[in-house]
């Protein structure tokens, strides 16, 4: 019933860990295949290890989570040796993701990581807290995101999906500039810049005092940026942002996504967050008599 095909690739339910969110060590992302998730986005590397941003880097509240990590990670050499411990212990779908500060680096950091068992690249134009290192991101910018997608293309033995952000105001424009660029498909989106302020101290509670804010908030502005998306392109759509049921779930797919990345969910319900969403989609098709994702897919542009 949940079974999902994306860009040749079958998954056994739509949904998909979102990067950033226990994508880092090959036995971390076996373990949340076992609960029920559908496929693996590995945590955003880059060329060289980075340490992100000092502490505190993140908080979590009621109705969203913030973080201003500053893309911390390993460096791109790690994750591929950690990508190969993942698949000793299992055969799920890998998407990889990588961050860089120019497109020479982005193509060079796709010839890098596509030396890794990947099924699918991942590249992340939208990160919204690292902006004092690499300035705007280029999330924003049609030409910027156009000659990304070509060096990534030209560099990829594997389909391409380009990151973006639904702050961008002309997202959907993005996408289509994405798309005629060579992207095989689209994850919509990102974190959108926020911040949070203890009134006892005065002062912001991140250290970067800026951060993405994710989590439920995030839901109406993420089912936008993807429904507005899929009118524009032809392409798939991995559909990110606040997913924490599965009415939200299907809401994402009813809006054109082919696949649900879930991540801040993890923090509000554990990882047995994935085989609930995909449990609670079960049961709402079953009530309103839907045999398959793909009879739905986009049917609120109906």
């Amino acid at each position: 019933m949940l079974k999902t095909s994306f860009l040749g690739k079958t998954f056994p339910n739509p949904s998909v860990l979102a990067s950033g969110i226990l994508g880092v060590t090959g036995a971390g992302m076996n373990r949340v295949i076992e609960q029920g998730c559908g496929g693996i986005t590995i945590k955003s590397v880059s060329l060289e290890p980075r340490t992100g941003h000092p502490n505190p880097t993140m908080i979590g509240k009621k109705h969203f989570f913030i973080n201003a990590v500053g893309l911390s990670n390993p460096g791109v050499e790690e994750a591929i040796e950690e990508i190969k411990k993942f698949r000793t212990l299992s055969n799920a779908p890998v998407i990889g993701s990588v961050f860089a500060g120019t497109p020479e680096e982005f193509a060079e950091i796709t010839r890098q990581i596509c030396r890794a068992p990947l099924n699918f690249l991942e590249i992340n134009v939208s990160c919204p807290n690292v902006s004092k290192e690499f300035g705007d991101p280029f999330a924003y910018s049609i030409p910027a995101v156009q000659t990304i997608t070509q060096k990534v293309k030209e560099n990829s033995n594997v389909p391409v999906i380009i990151k973006l952000t639904p702050q961008a105001w002309n997202v959907a424009d993005i996408a289509k500039a994405a798309q005629d660029a060579g992207a095989d498909a689209i994850c919509a989106g990102n974190t959108i810049s926020g911040m949070v302020i203890d009134v006892r101290s005065r002062q912001p509670i991140l250290h970067n005092k800026q951060g993405g804010v994710s989590g439920p908030a995030l839901f109406p502005v993420a089912l936008k940026a993807v429904y507005d998306i899929y009118k524009t392109v032809d392409i798939p759509i991995i559909g990110t942002g606040g997913i924490t049921t599965g009415e939200d779930a299907l809401a994402m797919i009813m809006a054109g996504a082919t696949l649900l990345g879930v991540g801040s969910a993890v923090y509000y319900e554990g990882e047995e967050v994935f085989k609930k969403i995909t449990d609670e989609m079960i049961a709402i098709m079953h009530e309103e008599n839907i045999h398959s994702l793909d009879e739905i897919r986009g049917a609120a542009h109906n």
